[in-house]
């Protein structure tokens, strides 16, 4: 099988199947969740698959500059997830609590798992990996302000930025320089979120790193937290993490600063900003960028967006590529080890990066309640550094298509 058959495989066979289970209208909620009462437990989950082509064939199989979709030409098994989910739904002036317990097999969890959970375990010629993404409990407490107080403690995602780790929310498959390099993924902790007014939230919280979980590599707690506002039309937050980050050091700060907003430009267009600065005390060195997104549907089952960004990477620290499955999570612990020769950074330059894509939800049958496909174009340029393609060239074309079945 040549590689570019290969690179539509993830879609094609998912596609097939749903179609073959019948028409039933697709669905952005999973089945579990509609069929029960907020206040009940909900099971659901998904899987999906991708894969990238990269127009001038790296020799290490790598694209440069990614993370949950960083081997070129290859199928990955990017994420196998399993969520049991209690939401909070409070009546006015009453108490309330929840939990969310979220396992992931996949890819992906090279990148999104946490010192001490699960981070020696590996399957698949170790790239398919065991990570526990999410696993807090949350309380309601009715008090003062518009809606009372939401208390979450445990792990969970980080307040900062548009895009996520969990695909069903993406408007594109691969992620951005902002993502992958200038925010966290996970924090455990706890974490307060204020309903002041209808219209603005508060949070605030400690937590014990950047995707830090039952070990902390320099045993220094930091801060989490931001605002949040509705204006109808206009959404957005602002968040923030600081804290020490660098192993076994417990006094330089790592600064994680990130402003998002959403404007509806009508009813099936839509424009998002995501604005980023981060800076690490002990190595001296800063990030910066902002990413812009224009969003169109087109019919109920079918939409297209493109998205721009420009990510400063201003001394060389943050971005980088990772050749060994382990060299992400040795970095993070702090370890002493050799990496792959491979593992490399992009120097200090100036990253930007353009992606056309389309979102084809596809009519499937119970018991999947949705099946979404993800085709996509994406240039990439260096503007001072030959970053990619084997530390080559100064720009990259990839080819990139996922399609994530829900249940």
């Amino acid at each position: 099988m040549n590689y570019a058959k290969k690179s539509l495989l993830a879609g094609i066979v998912l596609a097939t199947i749903a179609v073959a289970h019948g028409q039933t209208p697709p669905s952005d909620t999973p089945t579990a969740v509609a069929a029960s009462a907020p206040q009940d437990v909900q099971f659901y989950g998904w899987i999906e698959l991708g894969s990238t082509l990269n127009a001038t064939r790296p020799k290490d199989g790598q694209n440069f500059g990614r993370l949950f979709d960083d081997r070129a030409d290859e199928i990955l098994l990017n994420q196998l997830v399993y969520t049991a989910e209690k939401t909070l739904a409070p009546k006015a002036g009453e108490a309330d609590w929840g939990f969310k317990l979220q396992g992931l097999l996949g890819s992906d969890a090279r990148y999104t798992k946490s010192p001490g959970l699960l981070d020696d375990h590996s399957l698949v010629d170790h790239t398919v990996q065991p990570d526990i993404v999410e696993a807090y409990v949350n309380f309601h407490v009715p008090g003062p302000g518009a809606g009372g107080i939401d208390i979450k403690v445990g792990k969970f995602v980080t307040l900062e930025g548009y895009e996520t780790i969990d695909p069903r929310s993406m408007p594109f498959y691969s992620h951005t320089y902002l993502f992958n390099f200038g925010i966290p993924f996970t924090h455990t902790g706890a974490l307060a979120t204020f309903h002041a007014t209808k219209k603005y939230d508060l949070m605030f919280g400690v937590t014990r790193g950047v995707n830090t979980s039952l070990k902390d590599n320099n045993h220094s707690a930091a801060f989490h937290g931001g605002l949040a506002f509705n204006l109808g039309k206009f959404t957005g937050s602002f968040s923030t993490h600081f804290g020490p980050e660098t192993p076994h050091n417990n006094h330089d700060y790592r600064w994680l600063h990130d402003l998002t907003f959403t404007y509806a430009l009508s009813d099936k267009e839509s424009l998002i900003t995501d604005l980023n600065y981060v800076q690490d005390d002990a190595a001296k060195a800063k990030g910066y960028g902002v990413v812009e997104y224009y969003i169109q549907k087109i019919t109920d089952a079918l939409s297209w967006g493109i998205r721009g960004e420009i990510w400063k990477d201003a001394d060389g620290f943050y971005v980088a590529q990772f050749a060994n499955s382990s060299d992400y999570i040795r970095l993070l612990r702090g370890d002493q080890f050799i990496a792959d020769a491979r593992t490399v950074g992009g120097g200090a330059t100036t990253y930007s990066a353009v992606t056309l894509g389309l979102h084809y939800n596809v009519p499937v049958a119970k018991p999947f309640s949705g099946l979404m496909i993800r085709p996509e174009v994406r240039y990439d340029r260096s503007s001072r550094t030959n970053a990619f393609v084997d530390s080559s060239q100064r720009d990259q074309w990839t080819f990139g298509i996922d399609a994530v079945l829900t249940f």
